[in-house]
């Protein structure tokens, strides 16, 4: 079991009031599954992901990741988690705009303090996987959207996380490198990876291999449909 949730909550106090975010949340995902977490806006999609992702802690409940009680974790713990075992993709990229695609994902590396030279290696190797291998001294103004998507799942990759998250990855895409995206993460998966992907898109969910719905921050086994 590479994720296991179980009774999760987390609210925010905003003045005298509680808001609650996420409700008794049961969930688990087994190692190289494929898995899309819909929703509408403000529905809990983002706290789900920060809870998953170590950014943020529940306000109750358990949460085991990679067979670890993440609830028991400090701050340094699960700063080095995020490093380790998890790798990110957001809408918007967050690439450095100086830095040439090569350098972009050699950023998590230089945080892990690897040597240079394997450094270097290792981000070549990872933008090769993500066919990108001509690209890699490219800055990000000279790379169109799709292949500015593909560095930071190459720069999520390079230090071989246990699981992948991906938020609305394709949300700042036109529709036909959305669809390479998606058939890039298919490829990944097929290759053993495990992904967690967020999106409020049917048809983006759809290239999971399991669909999972939450609302008003639950999730239920009824809303659970296996594709």
């Amino acid at each position: 079991m590479i994720l296991e949730l179980n009774g999760i909550c987390k609210e925010y106090n905003q003045g005298k009031i509680t808001v609650p975010a996420l409700q008794n949340v049961n969930f688990s995902m087994e190692e190289g599954e494929y898995v899309a977490v819909m929703g509408p806006s403000g529905s809990g999609k983002t706290t789900l992901m920060n809870l998953i992702g170590c950014l943020d802690k529940p306000t109750r409940g358990e949460f085991f990741l990679d067979g670890q009680d993440i609830s028991k974790c400090t701050e340094n713990e699960m700063s080095d988690i995020r490093l380790k075992k998890i790798g990110f993709v957001f809408q918007s990229f967050h690439l450095l705009p100086r830095q040439t695609a090569l350098q972009n994902v050699e950023m998590p590396l230089n945080y892990a303090k690897i040597p240079r030279r394997e450094r270097r290696e290792r981000a070549f190797r990872a933008l090769e996987r993500v066919g990108l291998a001509e690209r890699v001294d490219f800055r990000p103004n000279q790379l169109s959207g799709g292949q500015m998507q593909r560095v930071a799942i190459a720069r999520a990759m390079v230090n071989n996380p246990k699981l992948l998250l991906a938020d609305e990855p394709t949300g700042a895409l036109d529709t036909k490198s959305g669809h390479q995206v998606m058939e890039l993460f298919q490829k990944l998966n097929e290759e053993g990876v495990s992904v967690l992907m967020i999106t409020h898109d049917p048809e983006i969910a759809s290239f999971a291999k399991r669909t999972v719905t939450i609302r008003d921050g639950r999730l239920s086994e009824k809303e659970v449909s296996r594709v």
